[in-house]
């Protein structure tokens, strides 16, 4: 865990491909550490395969997790880690239905992969998220749009632990290179914006479990 202080650099997590995908990511590592917003490349499943530094400090004040830490998988993270909506501001409307979405349609184009599934049954032991994920992820985007759901170029709120930043938002910009399209990976980089939002100590609170309140649970 010492890595999310801002020291040495990780290697990249083992990805998928070859040796050449290998090289290319510890070469994609270098140009993502010379970015000053924070940024991660995620494969399908979410799962981390690098970050820079930038992405390190912004979540170094995360408590450890076996599965839901952002280092390991984003959308575990921005779902289940009690410690999301302390740095993920407006956590529920700005980032957990649009993820929920977002595994909804990737689970839909990979019927059978183990690990979407895995994620589907967590969902599924919080009813109010479960709840979300039937009822209110689909009313929303009837509501809002489908364009509601997606990541690139969207602006949330974001809560940075550098005073400098404090309470503010960010754009969400997703690239994909055609090498990392080729490993079904993309980019994604949190561009701060200047201006800050104005703090409030309500935005600063540790979620527990039954979190939503998006949708009102089942009776």
């Amino acid at each position: 865990m010492a890595y999310q202080a801002g020291g040495q650099r990780p290697a990249p997590r083992p990805g998928p491909g070859t040796s050449e995908a290998q090289a290319y990511l510890q070469d994609y590592a270098v140009l993502l550490d010379a970015v000053p917003f924070p940024s991660l490349v995620v494969d399908h499943r979410w799962d981390v395969l690098l970050t820079n530094g930038a992405f390190r400090t912004l979540f170094q004040g995360v408590e450890p997790h076996p599965a839901a830490h952002p280092g390991v998988n984003f959308q575990r993270f921005v779902l289940f880690h009690p410690d999301a909506a302390a740095i993920l501001g407006d956590h529920e409307a700005s980032w957990c239905l649009p993820m929920l979405a977002d595994h909804a349609a990737t689970a839909e184009r990979h019927p059978h992969d183990p690990v979407l599934h895995a994620v589907r049954r967590d969902i599924a032991q919080d009813p109010i998220m479960d709840a979300a994920y039937r009822q209110g992820v689909p009313h929303w985007l009837r509501a809002v749009g489908e364009k509601a759901a997606r990541h690139d170029g969207s602006v949330r709120p974001l809560l940075h632990p550098d005073p400098r930043w404090g309470a503010t938002d960010c754009r969400l910009v997703v690239e994909t290179a055609s090498v990392l399209e080729e490993m079904e990976c993309r980019r994604l980089t949190f561009v701060l914006r200047e201006a800050p939002r104005a703090t409030g100590r309500d935005r600063r609170v540790r979620r527990a479990a039954g979190h939503l309140r998006v949708v009102p649970a089942a009776d």
